[in-house]
């Protein structure tokens, strides 16, 4: 049977129509080939989400949003038709939260495993949310933030404004002032040091060699050092044992006697004080003393007239 060369274009038209459906829909993440249900959403915003955007579970890409379009009953609502490949066990109640992956990124359903025993089914309706806004959710605790450093940074200015008013400002260039004309005093101290120092330099040097050579007779006169110590504190020990404080304490006693005999003498008291005190006992004792000298005088010149000598 002869086949005509139309039926034959045709036939490879419709065949490479056929692969080019497939491989779109492919694409696209619709498999003709693979069991494929289709679920519902309803949001109030979808916050740009547009159909061919990724249906995920758990990261997982399972499909694609088919379509979204106004509910033609309640057009206060948003619908969105899931289309879902392969036989994921879905639980009824599953949510679909529109999420971002990224800050730039694009828009996705993910859908929210539930816990329930009984699975959804094709042209089921899913519990419906909308996850914050990537940027809102990273950026809100930098807006927090930001928020208090800038009431902060209003505090600070305010305090700065009171602080540095007209007086306050002169005294700062007072002060600073002070600062320059302290440090140009320390450049001269400096100064003055370097030269100082310069100058004697010679001088400082043989102090320093004195100080060795000082320092060098120390360490070479340690054995006599030690023996003048040991010496000391043999002449320590020997005074500890003379027993000092009895023999000043003896001596004390003698002193205090002493003194009470004169203070006696001084009173006349006694032999002694009556000799030194008594003027008459003293001219009679100077009398008996002359007339005794003029005896002594008188039998030196005339012995005979005392001493009488017989031979026979």
């Amino acid at each position: 049977m002869n086949i005509s060369k139309e039926i034959k274009v045709g036939g490879v038209f419709v065949l490479a129509t056929a692969v080019l459906i497939w491989g779109l829909m492919y694409l696209k993440g619709l498999e003709l080939f693979k069991p494929s249900r289709t679920f519902y959403a309803q949001y109030d915003n979808v916050n740009g989400l547009v159909a061919a955007n990724p249906v995920m579970i758990k990261g997982l890409q399972v499909g694609q949003v088919k379509k979204v379009y106004f509910n033609p009953n309640d057009p206060t609502k948003i619908v969105a038709e899931l289309y879902i490949t392969g036989d994921y066990a879905i639980p009824e109640n599953s949510g679909a939260r529109i999420v971002r992956a990224s800050l730039l990124g694009e828009h996705q359903v993910e859908i929210i495993m539930g816990d329930s025993k009984v699975m959804a089914h094709n042209k089921d309706t899913l519990a419906a949310s909308v996850e914050e806004a990537f940027g809102e959710a990273m950026l809100m605790p930098i807006k927090t933030k930001a928020e208090s450093l800038i009431s902060s940074l209003d505090s600070i200015a305010i305090i700065v404004k009171e602080v540095l008013n007209k007086d306050t400002r002169e005294n700062i260039q007072l002060s600073i002032v002070h600062i320059r004309e302290t440090m140009a005093n320390l450049a001269g101290i400096t100064k003055n040091m370097d030269n100082l120092v310069g100058s004697e330099k010679k001088n400082l040097a043989d102090i320093v060699r004195n100080m060795e050579s000082i320092s060098g007779n120390l360490r070479n006169n340690n054995d006599k050092i030690s023996n003048v110590i040991s010496n000391f504190s043999a002449i320590s020990d020997s005074l500890a044992k003379a027993r000092i404080p009895m023999t000043l304490a003896r001596v004390n006693s003698a002193v205090a006697n002493l003194d009470s005999v004169l203070v006696k003498i001084n009173k006349g008291e006694g032999s002694v004080g009556q000799l030194v005190n008594n003027e008459q006992l003293y001219k009679e004792i100077e009398k008996a003393a002359r007339d005794l000298n003029l005896l002594l005088e008188d039998v030196k010149a005339n012995p005979k007239k005392y001493l009488k000598f017989s031979v026979f």
